[in-house]
């Protein structure tokens, strides 16, 4: 053992009486214990609603939209469609989305009416897999389309699977304005009602075919874009950026990513700022370090002229006091993460802190621990110890040997 560490471990352990500098090296610990912990708590919080919100998002959008830059509509979709080539695209489908009133006997409500290909729908997207009663079917029967709704749709307008429904397109109600003509209509039987855990889509949001979708539109042969599913979620920038020096600006391309912008966003900066308000508790606690270290130096000064007058150079002194405020920093630093990572998986496998799902849409405080915050938080907290112990240690090797020892 390195004689600069004993003699730090010898003034942080081996005290013979407790005093003041010993509660505040305790409170030290505490503190950057107490602060690490926070950090990976809050920032596993912030990971597991990040995960959850993005597997509903990602379960239910497309990998990769493309969209008309300017107009409404994408004229030339199918050339579009025949000149994509890329083997990490698996499948892509044209859609139509327009705004619609859907009115029963009673009610009626504006919703955005979006037509998919029937066949396809599955493929680029997770809808079929929210369908919570009846079944995703968008075939006609008869003179009737086939629709289907989200949950707060269907409790809005009073409907169930079966019932059948009006959507008049504001294409037709247009012409009926200016020439006196009925309005373009048709019905629907509603045969399915999804829940997606998005109050946006459910509230929102109908789904008819597409062929359905381009008569009462009047969409003709155009689209209103192309939905595409990746064979991995990861490899939509690379995807996105080939698409855009293949096309440049002539459409506007989205990622998963794009597509929900800002409320990435906020959860980013939302993420950074309780990082920098729980870095405070280090930085209280690194204070302590600090004011522990330079009342020790005070404490030690005769100690410390008698190892200079020894043969002790500066170098030493400064590392036997910058040993001490890191001690205390590890320590602090690896209960720390113990104590978070041990809290945080008794949230995630006991759920002991319970949320109102009526308010919620999941029943529990959601966590996901990642390695990076077991690195990052943990390095934070040594840095700042490590600063703190600096100004002691370098005060500390400047005292002058003879003036330490001489009233001693």
């Amino acid at each position: 053992m390195k004689a600069e560490f004993f003699i730090a471990r010898r003034y942080l352990f081996s005290k013979r009486k407790i005093n003041l500098i010993t509660i505040i090296s305790a409170i030290s610990i505490i503190g950057v214990t107490i602060g690490v912990a926070a950090m990976i708590i809050v920032l596993s919080v912030f990971n597991g609603f990040n995960s959850k919100v993005t597997s509903i998002l990602i379960g239910f959008d497309p990998h990769i939209r493309i969209e008309p830059l300017k107009s409404g509509k994408l004229e030339n979709y199918r050339n579009l469609l025949s000149s994509i080539d890329n083997s990490k695209i698996k499948y892509a489908a044209p859609f139509t989305l327009n705004k619609g009133m859907v009115a029963t006997n009673d009610f009626n409500k504006v919703l955005f009416i979006k037509g998919v290909e029937r066949d396809l729908i599955d493929k680029v997207s997770g809808l079929k897999e929210t369908i919570r009663f009846g079944e995703f079917d968008l075939n006609d029967r008869a003179e009737f389309g086939g629709l289907v709704v989200g949950i707060s749709v269907a409790y809005r307008l009073k409907i169930a699977v079966g019932d059948t429904v009006t959507i008049i397109s504001p294409a037709g109600l247009e012409s009926a304005l200016t020439q006196f003509i009925e309005p373009v209509t048709r019905q629907f039987i509603v045969s399915g009602i999804f829940l997606s855990e998005n109050k946006e889509y459910d509230s929102k949001y109908a789904y008819i075919s597409f062929d359905n979708a381009s008569a009462l539109f009047k969409m003709g042969e155009a689209a209103s874009g192309i939905e595409m599913r990746l064979d991995n979620i990861d490899n939509s920038e690379s995807v996105k950026q080939y698409l855009v020096n293949k096309f440049g600006d002539k459409f506007n391309i989205l990622t998963w990513y794009d597509l929900h912008k800002d409320f990435y966003s906020i959860l980013k900066v939302e993420r950074w700022v309780a990082f920098i308000i729980l870095s405070l508790i280090i930085a209280v606690a690194s204070f302590n370090i600090l004011a522990s270290l330079t009342m020790t130096v005070i404490e030690k000064k005769r100690d410390i002229g008698i190892l200079k007058s020894m043969g002790a150079s500066e170098k030493m002194i400064t590392k036997i006091f910058m040993f001490e405020g890191i001690v205390v920093g590890l320590i602090g630093m690896f209960a720390g993460s113990f104590l978070g990572l041990v809290l945080t998986l008794i949230q995630k496998y006991f759920e002991i802190y319970t949320l109102d799902t009526s308010v919620y849409m999941i029943n529990a405080l959601p966590v996901e621990l990642r390695f990076s915050d077991f690195i990052f938080v943990p390095l934070a907290a040594f840095v700042l110890c490590f600063l703190a112990s600096l100004y002691p240690a370098l005060r500390a090797s400047n005292l002058n040997p003879v003036e330490s020892i001489r009233w001693e």
